[in-house]
C-alpha cells in the first residue's frame, strides 16, 4: 500500500478485494487483521468489484481465475494497467485483454505470455543484499529499491541470452515489456546493489559495502558459467 501511495495514489481511492468481496470495514467474512488494516470505509457490502472498478487506472488480482470479466476490464481508464496474478489461470487472458482494451499493459504470472511477475525476480537478490549488509530487517526501503531497480532495468537494452532464451518475443521497453524476465543475467548485480545502498542509507544495514564495483564483480561471480 505504501508503495502504491508513493507514486501519488490517495488511499481513498485504492480499493482492495479478495474471493469474498470488496475488504470494507465492518466486514466480517474471512477478515483478518491484516485485511482489517486495508479496509475502506468508502464502500459497503453491496458494493461490487465490478462498480469500483469503473474508471480504475490499476488492476492488481491476487485471487481467483476469471474475476476480471469483459464488463469490468471495457469500464476501466484509459491506457489501463492489469496485473493479472492467479495462477495457473488468471484473473484475465492477456487476449482477451488485450481484445477488449487494445490499449491496455498487461502482465500475468505465466511464464507463456509476456510481462511475467515472478517473485524469483526479486527475492533472492533482496536476500543477498539483507546478508551482505547484515541487515537488522528488510524495510520499506530496501523493498522500493528493489522494485525501481526493475523498472529501470527494463529500459535498458536486453541482452543478447534473454533474446536466445525466450526467441520470437519483443524485448522492446513498452506495453509488451515492462519488467525483466528471470533469465536476465543482469539482475544478480543490479538489484543487490540497489538494495544495499537502501540498507545503508536507512540505517539497517550493520556492515557497509565500500567498493559497490567489487560488490558487482563478487555477485556475477557466483553464477556458474
Amino acid at each position: 500500500m505504501k508503495l502504491i501511495e508513493n507514486y501519488g495514489a490517495k488511499p481513498e481511492n485504492i480499493y482492495l478485494c479478495d474471493t469474498k468481496g470488496v475488504i470494507y470495514k465492518g466486514r466480517t467474512a474471512g477478515m483478518n487483521d491484516f485485511k482489517e488494516s486495508l479496509a475502506t470505509t468508502q464502500v459497503s457490502q453491496d458494493t461490487t468489484l465490478a462498480e469500483i472498478c469503473v474508471g480504475a487506472d490499476v488492476l492488481i488480482g491476487v485471487s481467483a481465475a476469471g474475476v476480471f470479466t469483459e464488463e469490468i476490464v471495457k469500464s476501466l481508464n484509459k491506457d489501463p494497467v492489469i496485473f493479472a496474478m492467479a495462477n495457473p489461470e488468471p484473473e484475465v487472458r492477456p487476449e482477451l485483454a488485450k481484445e477488449w482494451r487494445p490499449d491496455c499493459i498487461i502482465a500475468t504470472g505465466r511464464s507463456d505470455y509476456p510481462n511475467q511477475i515472478n517473485n524469483v525476480m526479486c527475492f533472492p537478490f533482496l536476500f543477498r543484499a539483507t546478508l551482505d549488509t547484515r541487515s537488522k530487517q528488510i524495510n520499506e526501503e530496501m523493498k522500493m529499491a528493489a522494485a525501481i531497480a526493475l523498472a529501470q532495468l527494463a529500459k535498458e537494452p536486453v541482452p543478447q541470452q534473454v533474446k536466445d532464451a525466450i526467441p520470437g518475443r519483443d524485448f522492446t521497453f513498452g506495453r509488451n515489456y515492462v519488467i525483466p524476465t528471470p533469465f536476465d543475467p543482469r539482475l544478480i548485480e543490479v538489484l543487490p546493489c540497489a538494495v544495499a545502498k537502501a540498507a545503508m542509507e536507512s540505517g539497517t544495514a550493520t556492515h557497509k559495502i565500500e567498493d559497490f564495483e567489487q560488490y558487482k564483480k563478487e555477485l556475477k561471480a557466483r553464477v556458474a558459467n
